[in-house]
């Protein structure tokens, strides 16, 4: 059963028990969708209001292809609320593998890591489609719902919080791989992402303070 197919209570409560998925990667992910969702609802107000029909073509044009990406965003992320529970479930049964043989050793081995890094690519994949999510934004600050505007101040948040919890899942992840190039790739992407997603988010909310005064 997909969580998307949960009610939220359902959800929460799957989070608060002894079960170890799922965990804070689909809560990243989570997160993120929300934030999307939020940051949609300040766009979606805006449209076809008066103001909004005072634009020039150009801008309705580009508001649209941005408030639809937004959507193909949040799609994303809403499956990798799942995939992410379901790596974490393939590297825990690679971990379950029999050992007693060499040439179980050798299987086993291969397939922790074959599991750990799909336990990492797909944190990090939360993480990159959530900052072009985040990258979107600035754009409805100036053509939005300013009523709606501390919804896309949240969303904001949200965003970062999806981002920065998402990498703390490829942080520990990495852990468990032995390719030191891959690791360094990794370690040197999900900097930047965090990063960018930092300074996105505090400039949003400088605006968000701006507008309410």
């Amino acid at each position: 059963m997909s969580y998307l197919d949960m009610k939220l209570k359902e959800f929460i409560d799957v989070v608060d028990s002894d079960a170890p998925a799922p965990g804070g990667g689909s809560v990243s992910a989570l997160a993120s969708s929300l934030g999307i969702a939020l940051s949609r609802m300040m766009a979606a107000l805006a449209i076809n209001k008066k103001k909004y029909r005072e634009y020039d073509e150009m801008i309705k044009d580009e508001f649209i292809e941005k408030y639809d990406s937004l959507l193909k965003i949040r799609e994303k992320i809403d499956l990798l609320i799942d995939e992410d529970t379901a790596s974490f479930n393939e590297l825990m049964k690679s971990f379950r593998l029999p050992k007693e043989s060499v040439e179980e050793k050798t299987i086993r081995l291969e397939e922790i890591q074959k599991a750990t890094l799909r336990a990492t690519e797909v944190p990090f994949e939360i993480a990159e489609v959530s900052l072009k999510a985040m990258e979107t934004l600035p754009f409805f600050y100036e053509y939005g719902n300013m009523n709606a505007i501390t919804d896309l101040g949240v969303g904001a948040m949200l965003l970062e919080v999806g981002i920065r919890g998402a990498i703390l899942n490829v942080k520990i992840n990495l852990g468990g791989l032995d390719d030191s190039n891959l690791v360094e790739k990794f370690r040197t992407n999900y900097i930047e992402i965090e990063g960018k997603a930092m300074v996105l988010k505090e400039s949003i909310l400088k605006v968000v303070e701006k507008k309410i005064g």
